[in-house]
């Protein structure tokens, strides 16, 4: 069942049903009376951080809870209305004048219960079984700020751009875009999250890592221009979990429109993938058999993602992004055993004497000859580091935005490079140095090969 389907309605025999068949349970009886009705609708007028709704009227109604969190798209609040059955969630996003509409069409007749969260304090309601509205204001901080952790996505309250928030706290917890307490299906299947979204304490590290990834994907995506669809192909996707994660992210926390396509070379991962897309209702996230060398799409692609591709792979990866003019590249490589086989040098032989040292330069010089040649292609490059080294060695991610110094040229083989030998743009000086490097260390590196295979 999809999202825009949930609040679908069929009368039958005067009976409303949802769009999963199940009776549409409501309390007209337990409707508000006119003077509370506009005295939580004015509570609700001050555009609440979260809203919860809970304790259902009756148990057979289909959802359990509702949990609806602001976030900002373009410097403009919405509000992601989150309904939960026994075993699923369902989405949809809705402007902030809907806010009112929504949750009084819940309250009290779905729920006994609402929990509203502002910037400066909390409101409880709650409806006694005689219909009586109980509220209990907390003119203090809001809850979600209170004590050591707080939410830290888009639902904050925030100073233009996202994740900026402030706490008055001392001794606080870092702000996570994927905090604690939010329902993310993949980060529960992976063993990170409990059922009710509590972090397991032999998870943490891998929470943080996760934190980490969609921090970095979220400094550049809220300066993209997102008014279509956005295009994301995943390189050597594996299981997926990182797939999962961003596509929750991006559609879920962002309210934005994405397709997403994963590809590996084992079918029986590809087809697990495909089986837990639709089980979570992503439907616009799919998963292909395939080779990085070589794959074609004929839509026009906004992000490239490869993690722990091994060895050339992610050079295969980076190029296709290269030839598609991608907007995005957020590369995690792995395994940079190409230039381990080959690097020699009578100058710095101190570098090649000690096989752990010889390991490593070789696989900085690869990551520093990758960015070097996306900066020639016409890309700002970073190269951050993605976990602490004390829990992987493989922790530098390669972050590519597209900038404007760049010619888009159209070969004549169908192939779209991006022509960078303008003077003075620093461009040609990148390629001079990776060439340079590779002239002192006797190397030849995959992505400088394909590059220059293409005459770029």
């Amino acid at each position: 069942m999809s999202d825009s389907n949930v609040d679908n309605k069929m009368k039958l025999n005067n009976i409303e049903y949802n769009s999963s068949g199940v009776e549409d349970i409501k309390h007209p009886q337990r409707e508000l009376d006119i003077k509370d009705r506009e005295a939580v609708a004015l509570v609700l007028s001050d555009k609440p951080i979260k809203l919860v709704l809970s304790n259902p009227q009756d148990k057979s109604y289909i959802y359990k809870k509702t949990v609806i969190q602001s976030f900002y798209n373009k410097n403009i609040m919405h509000y992601q209305v989150e309904r939960f059955t026994e075993k699923q969630a369902f989405h949809e996003n809705i402007e902030v004048n809907k806010l009112s509409e929504v949750v009084l069409d819940a309250f009290p007749s779905c729920y006994k219960q609402l929990n509203v969260f502002l910037e400066d304090g909390d409101v409880d309601y709650k409806v006694t079984k005689k219909g009586k509205l109980l509220s209990n204001r907390h003119k203090e901080t809001s809850k979600l700020k209170r004590g050591n952790s707080y939410s830290s996505t888009e639902c904050s309250v925030k100073d233009n751009t996202r994740g900026n928030i402030h706490s008055n706290t001392h001794n606080r917890r870092k702000n996570y875009i994927l905090e604690e307490g939010m329902v993310v299906p993949p980060l529960v299947d992976l063993g990170i999250f409990t059922k009710d979204g509590k972090v397991v304490n032999s998870m943490y590290d891998k929470y943080k890592q996760i934190n980490r990834f969609i921090e970095l994907v979220d400094d550049v995506i809220k300066k993209y221009p997102c008014e279509k669809e956005l295009n994301i192909i995943d390189f050597g996707c594996g299981k997926s979990y990182l797939t999962f994660i961003l596509y929750y992210y991006l559609v879920c926390i962002c309210g934005l429109k994405v397709t997403m396509t994963g590809l590996d070379l084992k079918a029986d991962v590809i087809e697990k993938c495909n089986a837990t897309a639709k089980k979570y209702h992503y439907d616009n996230l799919h998963f292909e058999l395939g080779d990085i060398n070589g794959y074609k799409t004929d839509k026009p692609v906004d992000m490239v993602v490869t993690l722990h591709a091994c060895d050339t792979a992610t050079d295969y990866a980076l190029y296709n992004a290269i030839k598609w003019n991608a907007g995005i590249i957020m590369s995690v490589p792995c395994c940079q055993h190409e230039l381990n086989s080959q690097i020699q040098s009578e100058d710095y032989n101190i570098l090649t004497r000690y096989g752990i040292v010889k390991e490593r330069v070789s696989a900085l010089m690869t990551d520093a000859i990758r960015a070097n040649v996306l900066e020639y292609c016409g890309y700002h490059t970073q190269l951050l580091e993605f976990i602490d080294i004390a829990h992987s060695p493989k922790n530098i991610l390669i972050r590519a935005v597209k900038n404007n110094s760049g010619r888009v040229i159209e070969y004549s083989d169908g192939k779209t490079l991006v022509e960078n030998s303008n003077k003075g743009n620093g461009n040609m000086t990148c390629w001079k140095e990776a060439e340079r490097l590779c002239q002192e260390f006797h190397l030849k590196q995959k992505l400088m090969e394909l590059v220059k295979g293409d005459k770029v």
